[in-house]
């Protein structure tokens, strides 16, 4: 008797364990546990109301300029009135964040060379650079890297294809 009892014990404290050990993963507690270390928010601005975006973000960018991209004419890296206003508004938010990076990316459309087209995306990337930069963005906050006709926007061999391809795109660094 006393052997079934002691199996019986160790049989009901084993299934008890094995019960406590395999708890689904999908249970949701009432609370943190007494060890769990309080988490709180992340560093750096709140959301804004309503809109779910954090000012500063790259999200917050894309919604507060005109445009992350500027346009160019075949061949040419100057700013154009139309790039102007874009940048305008790129270097207002620039300058209201002070802390947050850029990369800007030069690109062109598939006509020419890959040297030439590394070449001019250089000088659109840095042609945008330097008109945010003389509008009071701190220069070492700006990169430019050049992507010539490797990272095309739209795929076609037309007019309206390159036109696209021809551009200068800030990025915000989160």
């Amino acid at each position: 008797m006393v052997k079934v009892t002691t199996r019986l014990m160790i049989t009901t404290a084993l299934l008890s364990m094995a019960a406590c050990a395999s708890q689904p993963k999908d249970i949701v507690t009432a609370g943190p546990s007494v060890d769990a270390p309080v988490q709180q928010a992340p560093a750096g601005p709140a959301p804004t109301v309503g809109t779910g975006v954090v000012p500063g973000s790259a999200a917050d960018f894309r919604q507060s300029v005109t445009s992350d991209t500027v346009r160019f004419a075949l061949d040419m890296y100057d700013i154009d009135p139309e790039a102007r206003a874009i940048l305008d508004t790129q270097a207002a938010w620039l300058l209201r964040y002070p802390n947050v990076r850029a990369t800007i990316e030069g690109h062109c459309d598939e006509r020419g060379t890959r040297e030439y087209n590394l070449a001019l995306g250089d000088r659109r990337a840095t042609a945008a650079k330097n008109y945010l930069v003389a509008k009071g963005v701190d220069p070492q906050r700006l990169t430019t890297i050049s992507y010539g006709k490797e990272r095309p926007l739209a795929v076609g061999s037309d007019e309206e294809s390159w036109a696209q391809n021809r551009r200068a795109v800030t990025i915000v660094l989160s």
